[in-house]
């Protein structure tokens, strides 16, 4: 339908910085880690030993493994081992970060990301990353009711640029309409 279709173009477009960006930026300032992130998630002098700087470049590796390690990377992203928040970053279209997410993923396009995770930048499979995503956590039914909050809060776990998915919405929605 026309409400699916800008959903998903509208969601997946902003999460891939319009279908341009397969692999997740974690070139965060401390500000912006400070302001973005719970302190259940970095530490304020985490965020100023690892984010970017005038001074320093950003650490991207310990940043993910902060952002997404530990016990909140445990419970919600499956990552069991040390630096699975680096190996399991955001991927695809959609971004799709954990390895929990990249085993079922993986289950379900009979490929492996778990052993190899870059085989989600393959065109092929970041698009089909984000359908699956998209399936199997019910987006649909908040598109078809034309909800971008519930769809932004599905796919990013926040509201994230809210503002700009609405946007991008509208844009689809004057096109498929």
């Amino acid at each position: 339908s026309p409400r699916r279709i800008a959903g998903f173009l509208s969601q997946i477009g902003h999460e891939s910085a319009g279908f341009a960006v397969l692999t997740e930026n974690l070139n965060y300032s401390v500000e912006a880690l400070l302001a973005k992130f719970g302190r259940h998630r970095i530490s304020e002098a985490d965020a100023r030993k690892h984010g970017r700087t005038n001074q320093q470049k950003a650490n991207q590796e310990a940043i993910a493994n902060l952002l997404y390690g530990g016990e909140w990377g445990r419970k919600n992203l499956g990552n069991t081992q040390p630096g699975d928040g680096w190996l399991y970053r955001g991927r695809g279209l959609k971004q799709l970060t954990g390895r929990d997410n990249y085993r079922r993923c993986g289950q379900a396009l009979a490929e492996d990301f778990i052993t190899t995770p870059d085989r989600l930048l393959l065109p092929v499979n970041a698009a089909l990353s984000a359908g699956w995503f998209w399936s199997i956590n019910g987006l649909n039914a908040a598109a078809d009711r034309g909800d971008v909050h519930t769809m932004t809060k599905l796919v990013n776990g926040g509201v994230n640029g809210l503002d700009k998915r609405a946007a991008l919405y509208a844009q689809g929605m004057e096109v498929f309409a």
